[in-house]
């Protein structure tokens, strides 16, 4: 079946179900109210019937002069009084009333004040009695019996059973249809999500959901969905240009190896002249070496976490190690190490390492000469920071946003000259997703340039 047939369906079974519910709850609420009704008139004549009989003299009189009790009955179609002696409940003394009945007194507990009772009359009317022991002014006892006939209130709740009995199957095919046409009306919106859904491709990820006039459950959907999609598409833009890049990469140092051989095979050489060629080639197979590693070394900082070790790791303690292996390159630059702070986190420690190294190589090669490259480690907010900073020319703003991309040099004609291949940072920053944590660059007014590494705090 189909959404809207499911959730109408289901909706139409807990509507029916209340609906019953509610109709029999009436139905016993109806009867109860019909009982209570009847029993407190039968209960309020009585009184009056017992006032007046109080004011009669002698039993002679009730039998001579009815009069005096006749208008509590004679007003009502369906109601009767008899009076009897307790001694002779088989004659009665009076018998009032328009509805003829073939009464037959049952015994009576005269200890109580009323005495309620349902029977039936041999044409099988359902009847109601109250009786009560009374006396008259000269002490004489006499019972006196208030008779209603309830067959209207029994026909009235039969009708009302028989009307709901046949109204409710048609009740609730009308609920079924409402349910199912609101629930469609409701799910409208999902077709533009199909149509949506059909047109996306590799090729075409520019298409959105519109959020315009949604209810807020597909609203919040459709913008879920939007912004897959844009991740998606930022996504695959970047591995499109990092493919580009890749391939130009590549290109350039094969496309060396190939021109030089091809020279070199023109006409015979001498043995030093094949020595030159074969250096010029060893560097641009150490180029190729190096793009393959940074490229292996990427996929596997996306691995997911559970794939990698992680330990408590000292900043202080990989920094140093890192500033030892360093200390050569920079006393061949002129430029000193310095080392500050300290803090703990939870890592990978050859990561870390990477990422220290990746940074503070860049930093002791744009240091001016006789300047220091200065590593900080301390507390940033909730998190631990460390920081590489060093002095220079600076970055323009205008790199900034793209420094951590994949290929991406501010000065490719010095940074393929000096052997960067521009994944360095890219490198950096992967490390430090796969650390929960964030690589970032500022350049200060004195163009003193910092790339942070913050991460999360060791618990």
């Amino acid at each position: 079946m189909s959404l809207a047939t499911r959730l109408g369906v289901n909706v139409s079974l807990m509507t029916a179900i209340l609906v019953a519910a509610l109709w029999v709850a009436y139905y016993f609420l109806l009867a109860q109210g019909l009982e209570h009704s009847v029993r407190t008139t039968l209960g309020a004549k009585m009184v009056s019937v017992a006032h007046s009989i109080s004011e009669i003299n002698e039993i002679a009189e009730i039998h001579n002069e009815p009069h005096i009790l006749m208008d509590f009955a004679l007003g009502h179609t369906n109601m009767s009084l008899n009076i009897y002696t307790p001694s002779d409940s088989k004659k009665s003394l009076l018998a009032i009333g328009t509805m003829k009945i073939d009464f037959n007194p049952p015994l009576l507990d005269l200890g109580r004040d009323l005495n309620f009772y349902e029977w039936r009359d041999k044409l099988g009317r359902p009847m109601l009695s109250v009786a009560q022991a009374l006396k008259i002014k000269d002490g004489s006892p006499v019972v006196a019996y208030l008779t209603i006939d309830r067959t209207s209130d029994q026909e009235l709740l039969r009708s009302i059973f028989r009307t709901g009995l046949l109204a409710y199957p048609s009740v609730v095919l009308l609920i079924l249809l409402l349910a199912w046409w609101t629930v469609k009306q409701g799910l409208k919106p999902l077709n533009s999500f199909l149509r949506v859904a059909s047109k996306v491709s590799t090729e075409s990820l520019e298409h959105r959901l519109p959020t315009d006039h949604l209810p807020v459950e597909l609203h919040n959907l459709a913008e879920g969905i939007n912004l897959m999609l844009n991740r998606l598409d930022s996504g695959v833009q970047q591995l499109s240009q990092f493919s580009d890049d890749l391939a130009h990469e590549l290109r350039a140092p094969i496309t060396n190896l190939m021109g030089k051989a091809q020279v070199v095979l023109t006409r015979t050489r001498s043995s030093e002249e094949y020595r030159e060629v074969l250096e010029c080639c060893t560097e641009e197979l150490d180029r190729l070496t190096r793009i393959v590693a940074d490229m292996l070394f990427l996929a596997h900082v996306s691995h997911p976490l559970e794939l990698v070790h992680f330990e408590r790791v000292s900043l202080r303690d990989e920094a140093e190690r890192v500033s030892d292996l360093f200390s050569l390159s920079a006393e061949e630059f002129g430029v000193r190490l310095l080392i500050e702070g300290g803090g703990i986190v939870n890592g990978n420690r050859l990561m870390i390492q990477r990422a220290i190294s990746n940074l503070l190589s860049n930093a002791i090669r744009y240091c001016p000469s006789g300047s220091a490259v200065i590593i900080r480690i301390g507390a940033y907010g909730p998190r631990i920071r460390l920081s590489i900073s060093n002095p220079g020319k600076g970055i323009p703003a205008e790199h900034l946003p793209h420094l951590f991309e994949r290929f991406y040099r501010v000065d490719k004609s010095r940074a393929r000259s000096e052997g960067g291949i521009g994944l360095g940072l890219a490198i950096v920053r992967s490390i430090m997703m796969l650390h929960h944590g964030t690589a970032n660059v500022e350049v200060a007014l004195d163009r003193v340039t910092t790339f942070h590494l913050v991460f999360p705090v060791h618990r």
